[in-house]
């Protein structure tokens, strides 16, 4: 298991949780805690018996974006192009965590700023409670967005709102950020980590194929005419079908009235 000082990873039945681990940092993304998280995402993506993932932040903060004193890119690039290879490292945590064939969960408790908030976004669903707060920060300290977050924002909030958000740099606060879709699950006072396991645990109970191929035909569908989102679908549909373990207890369990039983195979 991918446990490291920087990154707890544990399982509560189906669900993985990955909590960054650095506290007194805000959890900043430094070289090391990036590592983990890939790691982390492959050991994930490779077993079967983990349907979904729950990411959140130890102590006060969801994570305060990249560690600006260590984020394990080279310092000394020749070219533009070396330079642009060595900032790729926040793509490729992005793809890495997008593209996971899993639902996946951010339990926003505190601040998700620069880097942390395009983790936030990377994930299919987000949960905070009263004390949810976002901020790009990218313009304030003169950098360009990241992490997917020209792509992300737009898709969540609309155009205008992204252009608000990383222009003026200002921060959303929990009810704002439900309001404008940022969070999907607002939980108020409550345990944004409990409910975002709770929310884990209700999709895990479905088949995990047709979870999987739900969350691939969506992220396509982002980016597709109608008419090709219409023969996705309908390939959707036929590689649900062809977990025909699953596709035979989901209808066995409705004509006999029992709860189903799913193996994802």
């Amino acid at each position: 298991m991918a446990t490291s000082e920087v990154l707890v990873f544990e399982r509560r039945d189906t669900v993985a949780l990955l909590t960054l681990n650095r506290p007194a940092q805000l959890n900043a993304i430094d070289g090391v805690l990036h590592r983990s998280i890939m790691d982390a995402l492959d050991e994930i993506r490779a077993d079967d018996a983990i349907r979904s993932v729950v990411i959140t932040g130890a102590g006060r903060a969801f994570c305060a974006g990249a560690d600006v004193r260590d984020t394990g890119r080279a310092r000394d690039s020749v070219t533009q192009n070396d330079r642009i290879d060595d900032l790729m490292w926040f793509g490729r945590q992005t793809l890495a965590l997008a593209e996971l064939d899993k639902p996946t969960i951010a339990a926003v408790n505190g601040i998700a700023a620069g880097n942390g908030m395009g983790i936030a976004l990377a994930c299919d669903l987000r949960v905070g409670g009263d004390t949810a707060r976002f901020r790009t920060v990218w313009v304030e300290r003169s950098l360009c967005p990241d992490s997917g977050c020209t792509w992300f924002l737009p898709r969540i909030v609309g155009a205008g709102r992204a252009a608000d958000l990383i222009m003026t740099s200002r921060e959303v606060g929990a009810d704002e950020a439900h309001a404008i879709g940022l969070l999907d699950r607002h939980c108020g006072g409550g345990d944004p980590v409990e409910a975002a396991l709770e929310l884990a645990h209700t999709i895990d109970r479905w088949p995990p194929t047709a979870i999987r191929t739900a969350k691939r035909t969506l992220q396509h569908a982002m980016t597709s005419t109608l008419r090709d989102a219409l023969f996705h679908e309908a390939a959707g549909h036929a590689r649900a079908q062809s977990a025909p373990n699953d596709a035979a207890e989901a209808m066995a369990a409705f004509l006999e009235k029992r709860p189903p039983v799913y193996t994802g195979t």
